[in-house]
């Protein structure tokens, strides 16, 4: 029987393996406990508790529904003793007095307002009421400060948000928000509203089925055009969701993420050939032109927006250059990787035709990284598209600048979502023409995938 001593060479050999098992049963134990610290102190350090202490979630759920759906907001001016109604509060869409919804009618300064499941409100000179058939009717008094009238002594439900200058009541069929100045009701109802046609248009209000047969009628709502051109007109026109500008400004940004993406692509490609090690034999050169390409990569896009800005003025040219600045580092780096990892020996193979130095680039090197070059521009000119967005919301073109717009004025959250879908939509369809160019040029099939 033979003892291994931890003297002899086998000896060291299991206890160094006997330490490493040691080790790595350590680092498993370790790696839990630093992250768990880790999580630890960002839920100090970021107040995470404080976060969701303050997060109000019914502001959460009206924006969701906001998103998704459309308000009539119905508003008394308490100073001048008017009605108006509207959609989403815009001047732009408001309805006339022969349109006005059926639930809501007038009797001379009295309004009543039907909402759903059974909740309702009058309004009624200074006297403001909201019939609740769970709670019973309470009245708001519009004086200095706001008096409110409970229908039976007791706290304040949560549903009501009262103070001396004004009481806001939110429930499922609705909100109802008074101040001294005015009274505003909102319903809601499920779907974006005039999103085809505003109130201008004569085919407003008119039902799918309306609508198409109107479209192949003979009988003209316009008299100058056919009906569908009208439509078309409409539609292009409408002055609540600006389809048209909406259409250019997604152009907009579609030519920013373009011009800036293959701009510095041919900005990059003659400055990589300097910044490999294989055809800039100077390393100062090498050194120059690479701290370069480090500098203008290393600075965010957007802080070159804000730069060009100043410079150049606001516009999608401006972001356009933002883009190329960026990306031309980027580019001038991979590039030059993709140089250095070329074969000379095609490039002596037309050498020794007789081919001048442009000739051997062009035949000898170009063929040989062209679908690496194009494969990484195509997927930079995806990736732009999104920056585009954000680029377009600083200098002011592009699909970003409404959206931004949109987000500002708190109220035309569908109009967010409406942009989102468009945006969304965009990057599909610059990837499925990424993906179409990448079969094209690279595998030489332009087919399906």
């Amino acid at each position: 029987m033979t003892v291994i001593d931890a003297a002899t060479p086998g000896g060291t050999a299991r206890a160094r393996a006997v330490k490493r098992l040691q080790r790595k049963r350590n680092i498993a134990l370790a790696a839990p406990v630093i992250l768990f610290v880790y999580l630890a102190y960002i839920f100090v350090s970021f107040d995470v508790a404080g976060i969701m202490q303050r997060a109000q979630m019914d502001n959460a759920r009206i924006l969701l529904a906001d998103a998704v759906s459309h308000k009539i907001h119905v508003t008394r001016d308490n100073r001048r003793d008017t009605l108006i109604v509207s959609v989403e509060g815009s001047r732009r869409a408001v309805f006339p007095e022969d349109r006005i919804p059926d639930w809501v009618a007038q009797d001379g300064d009295r309004t009543f307002i039907t909402l759903t499941d059974g909740h309702s409100v009058t309004y009624d000179g200074p006297l403001i009421t909201y019939d609740h058939p769970d709670f019973g009717a309470f009245r708001i008094m519009i004086d200095d400060p706001m008096v409110l009238e409970l229908p039976q002594p007791g706290p304040v439900p949560d549903f009501i948000n009262a103070s001396d200058n004004r009481v806001v009541v939110t429930t499922d069929s609705g909100r109802l928000t008074v101040t001294r100045s005015r009274a505003d009701t909102f319903r809601y109802f499920w779907g974006w509203e005039l999103f085809f046609f505003d109130l201008q248009s004569p085919f407003a209000g008119f039902t799918p089925a309306e609508t198409l047969a109107a479209a192949f009628s003979s009988d003209r709502l316009d008299p100058a055009l056919p009906n569908w051109q009208a439509m078309v007109r409409d539609f292009w026109n409408n002055s609540i969701w600006r389809h048209g500008d909406v259409f250019w400004a997604i152009g907009e940004t579609a030519l920013m993420a373009f011009l800036g993406t293959f701009g510095a692509a041919i900005v990059a490609l003659p400055l990589a050939f300097l910044a490999a090690k294989n055809f800039a034999p100077l390393r100062t050169i090498r050194f120059a032109v690479r701290r370069f390409f480090d500098f203008v990569r290393g600075v965010d896009a957007l802080i070159f927006t804000i730069i060009l800005s100043r410079a150049f003025g606001p516009g999608p040219l401006t972001g356009a250059l933002a883009i190329l600045v960026t990306d031309s580092g980027s580019f001038g780096k991979l590039f030059s990787e993709a140089l250095e990892n070329t074969d000379r020996k095609q490039m002596e193979g037309v050498q020794s035709t007789g081919a001048n130095a442009v000739q051997r680039y062009r035949f000898g090197v170009i063929p040989q990284v062209m679908p690496v070059l194009l494969s990484q521009v195509l997927y930079f000119l995806e990736s732009n598209t999104r920056s585009a967005t954000i680029i377009g919301a600083i200098v002011g073109g592009g699909i970003g600048l409404l959206l931004t717009q949109a987000i500002q004025t708190t109220s035309d959250w569908e109009k967010v979502t409406y942009y989102m879908i468009l945006i969304v939509l965009l990057v599909i369809a610059m990837d499925n023409l990424s993906g179409w160019l990448r079969r094209k040029l690279i595998k030489g099939d332009g087919t399906g995938r």
